[in-house]
């Protein structure tokens, strides 16, 4: 790759690449940041500059790159055998993954059902959920089809995922292919739904999703949830307790919780799972991004032993759950998980993260000084700042400001990859990045917020 002219990758990635989430006539007019390689918490590009990884490379990296031990890992499974199908096969890796998976995971979830995405692992959610109720007690639930999500939720991007996601933005284009879904109010506590102060409002928004399940109970089949943070909506933080009153109001109506656990399992919120902060077991849980530590793809959906067991039945009674993916439980990917399960433990770093957590809560005190951070959202090393175009009314940026991008350029500029959500930048750093390294995010980060906007 180093004997290319990066001014010939350059013109080749704007003839034949489409990127993803990326508004490709802006993308064509500026100049391309090309990955060669990574290095602990930096990237290095094409001509050798390094930057600091402030979104861990869309929030997958947990140790770093290049990490020695998961490379070695990889090669030593590559050594034995790169692929085989799990569709009536079984492989060492994927064994040894799911029996520590179902360890580490909260009680009472105990099979695993492999993939490869965010997005794939909340679709076989969904399709769990739904053919659990047609089956159980010879087919008493049947009526027990629709789903609840919360408003500004994201789950991916697959026909399924989209249909239970609420971001506008993303979805409505596709509204014709989708099907119905109930949405709840989110706690979007800055901009709450219901006009009131997050200090007197006792989490009102809960009244109304109660009001949904009482009425229509008989035909949820489950409630979909990105526990504690909503990502994609700008890093929507849940007042504490939230989680918690959710899974009890799926109990008292008898309705499944999928806790989507993509974005914020394997340490992002300072917990290895968003769900042990508020001691909650959901009915199904969906992983990914950091599950490999960064490295390859992977997810895995999570079931009860009482959603497994409506599965079972002689082959002439069709029970089966036929979803299956052609690189379902692939051995590489999951070596690299079980690597990086182990670097976890080997290395402390939960234990070590609560003191970068507090290192990011004072450092961004600081940024309330600047006139257009209207919000300030952080749980454990996920976090969003909200920028706006005053203050006291939080009129939020038109798009055609393109204010995050510009924060995001000029970040770049300083030797730090980011991204934004519309107006809200989003730092998800390496979970493994020093004291001096988060320091360094900061500093950038709020260097080129204030260069865009004016202080």
């Amino acid at each position: 790759m180093s004997s290319y002219d990066p001014s010939l990758l350059e013109q080749w990635d704007k003839q034949y690449v489409w990127h993803p989430f990326t508004p490709m006539q802006q993308y064509l007019e500026e100049k391309p940041l090309i990955i060669m390689q990574g290095e602990g918490s930096y990237l290095i590009d094409v001509e050798g500059n390094r930057y600091l990884d402030g979104i861990s490379s869309l929030w997958v990296t947990v140790h770093g790159h290049c990490h020695p031990e998961l490379n070695q890992a990889i090669k030593e499974q590559l050594e034995r055998i790169a692929h085989s199908t799990l569709l009536g096969l079984a492989n060492v890796p994927s064994i040894l993954l799911a029996r520590k998976l179902v360890e580490i995971t909260p009680p009472g979830l105990n099979k695993v059902f492999y993939s490869d995405s965010g997005a794939t692992a909340v679709e076989i959610a969904l399709k769990m959920a739904f053919q659990y109720w047609q089956q159980k007690e010879g087919g008493r639930y049947r009526k027990k089809t629709r789903f609840i999500s919360l408003v500004n939720a994201y789950h991916g991007d697959t026909v399924g995922s989209v249909s239970v996601g609420g971001i506008p933005l993303f979805h409505s284009i596709f509204k014709p292919l989708l099907f119905e879904c109930l949405h709840a109010p989110a706690p979007y506590c800055y901009r709450c739904p219901l006009g009131l102060e997050e200090a007197s409002c006792k989490m009102a928004c809960l009244n109304q999703l109660e009001g949904l399940l009482e009425k229509h109970c008989e035909e949820i089949a489950a409630l979909i949830i990105e526990p504690l943070v909503q990502g994609a909506a700008g890093m929507i933080t849940a007042p504490n307790g939230f989680l918690r009153r959710v899974r009890d109001l799926c109990s008292k109506y008898n309705v499944l919780l999928i806790a989507d656990e993509v974005a914020v399992g394997f340490g992002r919120t300072g917990r290895l799972f968003a769900c042990e902060h508020e001691d909650v077991t959901p009915d199904l849980m969906c992983l990914a991004k950091g599950i490999t530590g960064g490295y390859l793809p992977l997810a895995a959906t999570l079931a009860s032993d009482e959603i497994y067991e409506a599965f079972l039945g002689a082959p002439e009674e069709c029970k089966t759950f036929y979803h299956g993916h052609t690189y379902t439980g692939n051995p590489l990917a999951c070596a690299a998980a079980l690597a990086s399960i182990e670097l976890f433990e080997k290395t402390g770093l939960l234990a070590s993260l609560q003191s970068k957590i507090e290192l990011l809560r004072r450092g961004l005190q600081n940024f309330w000084d600047l006139p257009h951070v209207g919000d300030i959202r952080q749980r454990g090393m996920m976090v969003g700042i909200e920028l706006v175009v005053d203050k006291e009314t939080r009129e939020p940026y038109a798009m055609k400001e393109q204010i995050g991008h510009r924060v995001i350029i000029e970040a770049r500029r300083r030797g730090l990859v980011i991204r934004p959500l519309d107006n809200v930048i989003v730092l998800m750093p390496v979970l493994s990045m020093s004291d001096a390294e988060l320091n360094r995010v900061l500093e950038i980060t709020y260097e080129s917020i204030a260069t865009v906007t004016g202080r």
